[in-house]
């Protein structure tokens, strides 16, 4: 997170009245046909603030101007007007200084915060990339359609208070002791994108980052039905102590046969996001069955199709012990991708895996728990999908 949206997020949430609004081209002095508007010299300000500006309420057909200091990115001030006209019911921010460098073509979809201090002091900030920006609405919980008017901070609830009343409706309604693997990543996953508010291009952009998040959230959610299923159970008495191994055998074999398919599941959904083709649990020579073949299985049964074009990818959470599972298990296919969550493989079992042909994917975070000479070696998620999509033209 970049320092300038740090200072926007940390203002915004603390102090009471933060307008936002997207600058637009007459905000930087152009027509909608693209001509100059010198006249036009600042900021185009929504109805909704005028009365936090003034302090007062605003009489029709007349006309309004405040003094205030702005610092600008908390960087630079600039002494400017609030000039309201009413004759035209319109609101200018003016006055910000021929050399002001936010008021060019480049800015033109950015966002414009302004928090207000005091009467007389305000903060504001612009955010450019559409990663803060989303970043920045997902923190002050809004989203695009809510700008241009001052930020209702009536009490909200965080991402995390919204994630565990998403988890708490899913436990609530599900009847079977326990979901499938494949409803509880599914729901955790769709809980945590919609309180975090995470997009298709956020996980395209950072694909890596959204795989940990994902899984990290299925673990809660599966302890949180772990506590709701049992919490009763663990208070009352065993009859003896073979019951008490049964009932923890089962909860462990639950804990372990779940991992596995969650990192299968939540890769899937990554692929999808990109609208890669893949097949999963496909079967190839000798009844194994990878757990993705791309583009599909069907290329792969195809004798005419291309072998360059062909990746395979297997999943485990742990490879140090298991990852020779995977060589015979599409025999086309040399080089055999592994991607793994497991943090740190000697060097000597890191050669023998490349001796192999088996080139390991991990999680960006990772990749610097591996030795040094291989990190060039390894690849993230987010260069695998590179070549993948680049194999798919």
């Amino acid at each position: 997170m970049s320092n300038i949206l740090e200072k926007a997020i940390y203002h915004a949430q603390n102090l009471d009245i933060v307008y936002t609004k997207f600058i637009k081209a007459n905000d930087v002095g152009k027509t909608t046909h693209g001509e100059s508007r010198s006249h036009q010299a600042g900021f185009y300000i929504g109805k909704s603030f005028l009365e936090d500006i003034f302090n007062t309420n605003i009489a029709k057909n007349t006309d309004y101007e405040k003094f205030v200091t702005i610092k600008w990115q908390d960087n630079f001030e600039t002494t400017s007007r609030f000039k309201y006209f009413g004759s035209k019911n319109e609101c200018h921010l003016t006055r910000l200084g021929s050399n002001f460098p936010y008021r060019n073509d480049e800015n033109i979809g950015d966002l414009l915060i302004i928090c207000k201090e005091n009467l007389e002091y305000y903060r504001a900030f612009i955010l450019s990339s559409d990663d803060d920006i989303e970043t920045f609405f997902a923190e002050l919980n809004i989203n695009s359609t809510e700008t241009n008017k001052v930020i209702d901070k009536g009490y909200q609830f965080t991402s995390e208070e919204q994630l565990l009343e998403c988890f708490k409706v899913f436990i609530n309604k599900t009847t079977l002791e326990f979901p499938t693997t494949l409803e509880l990543s599914t729901n955790s996953r769709n809980c945590y994108n919609s309180a975090f508010r995470i997009t298709q291009n956020k996980i395209k952009r950072e694909p890596d980052k959204h795989l940990l998040s994902w899984i990290g959230a299925e673990f809660q959610l599966f302890k949180e039905f772990e506590n709701n299923r049992y919490s009763n159970t663990i208070k009352t008495p065993f009859e003896d102590v073979e019951q008490l191994i049964i009932f923890a055998n089962t909860i462990l074999n639950r804990r372990k046969s779940r991992a596995g398919k969650s990192l299968e599941h939540h890769l899937s959904e990554v692929f999808n996001n990109f609208d890669i083709q893949y097949s999963t649990q496909a079967i190839t020579e000798g009844n194994k069955k990878p757990d993705f073949l791309f583009p599909q299985s069907v290329a792969y049964h195809n004798p005419k199709f291309n072998i360059e074009h062909l990746t395979f990818l297997a999943s485990k959470t742990t490879c140090k012990d298991r990852w020779r599972q995977i060589l015979n298990e599409a025999d086309r296919i040399k080089t055999k991708h592994l991607f793994t969550l497991q943090q740190g493989i000697s060097s000597n079992q890191l050669k023998e895996m490349y001796n192999s042909d088996v080139c390991l994917v991990v999680p960006k975070p990772y990749l610097k728990s591996f030795p040094e000479e291989f990190r060039e070696k390894i690849l993230t998620l987010d260069s695998f999908i590179g070549q993948v999509k680049a194999k798919q033209g």
